[in-house]
């Protein structure tokens, strides 16, 4: 009876002493709670103890957590429609206070946070134009946003580490209209530039013809100047040729005419032999025979 006794005290004993140890691991922070009431916080990973079947254990995480924020409509400062998709990273920086606010529920902190987070990325993109938002100083609002977030956030023991747009978009309809407006935009940037280059090209073709017209005619003005002059010099050194010899010019001038006349072909002459077109076939000097 008495070894019955002990042995079940034996058990009870290490069945209460394994229900009164816990351990901590690196990646979590714990609370020990009496009644629903948080009694002891615990920041540091080991072995621990507690009042078994009395006190209990929420775990909560010491690593940085993910939140996914649903998709929102935001009004730019210029009246713009946004799709605004976003995430943030935060860590739990109070767990005390973060069991307080939202009961331990990681669940239930990432509702509170999501609502915090919508808000601040309705009042900053609300005082930012589209242009600010989609392009030029996203950087620079991300950080407004967190900094937003983070001063409500306080209230949960948690802190934002970052806060990113992943997508900031048009609604569909407007997507379409801004796209229409800028292929028309597009198409009418084309017709101008194909325009100044039908204007630039007619006026090349101009100068070119212009430039053509003004050469052919200084060439014409020159070879006829020049043949000018050429038919001047040759004129002058028949007359100083005809002046130096008549004799020797009029005979030069027969033989040409000879040969020009008497080519073979379809030419033919009707002519006498005494005609005085062969006056130097009867004899050398060109005149009548007996003449002196």
């Amino acid at each position: 009876m008495i070894r019955s006794a002990l042995g079940f005290a034996a058990v009870a004993a290490v069945i209460i002493g394994g229900a009164s140890m816990f351990s901590v691991d690196q990646t979590e922070q714990a609370i020990v709670t009496q009644f629903g009431q948080p009694v002891r916080v615990i920041t540091q990973p080991g072995l621990n103890f507690k009042i078994p079947f009395i006190q209990q254990v929420i775990s909560l995480e010491r690593r940085i957590l993910d939140l996914e924020s649903a998709s929102i409509e935001a009004i730019t400062s210029d009246q713009k429609r946004l799709v605004v998709d976003a995430f943030a990273r935060y860590r739990i920086e109070n767990p005390l206070r973060f069991f307080q606010a939202t009961a331990g529920s990681t669940v239930r902190g990432n509702q509170q946070l999501g609502t915090f987070m919508d808000a601040a990325l309705r009042r900053v993109l609300g005082e930012s134009t589209f242009q600010l938002v989609v392009r030029d100083d996203r950087g620079g609002l991300m950080a407004k946003i967190r900094d937003q977030v983070n001063g409500e956030a306080a209230a949960l023991g948690v802190s934002i580490v970052d806060i990113r747009i992943r997508r900031a978009d048009l609604p569909d309809q407007n997507s379409q209209a801004v796209f229409r407006r800028m292929q028309t935009e597009r198409q009418r940037e084309a017709a101008e530039l194909r325009a100044q280059g039908t204007e630039i090209s007619e006026r090349i073709k101009a100068q070119a013809e212009r430039t053509a017209t003004v050469t052919r005619a200084e060439a014409e003005r020159f070879a006829r100047e020049t043949l000018g002059r050429g038919e001047a010099e040759r004129t002058r050194l028949l007359a100083d040729a005809h002046n130096r010899s008549p004799e020797f010019f009029t005979f030069h001038r027969s033989l040409q005419a000879y040969e020009n006349g008497l080519k073979s072909g379809d030419t033919k002459l009707v002519i006498t032999p005494d005609s005085n077109f062969f006056r130097y076939f009867n004899s050398p000097t060109g005149k009548p025979a007996g003449a002196n």
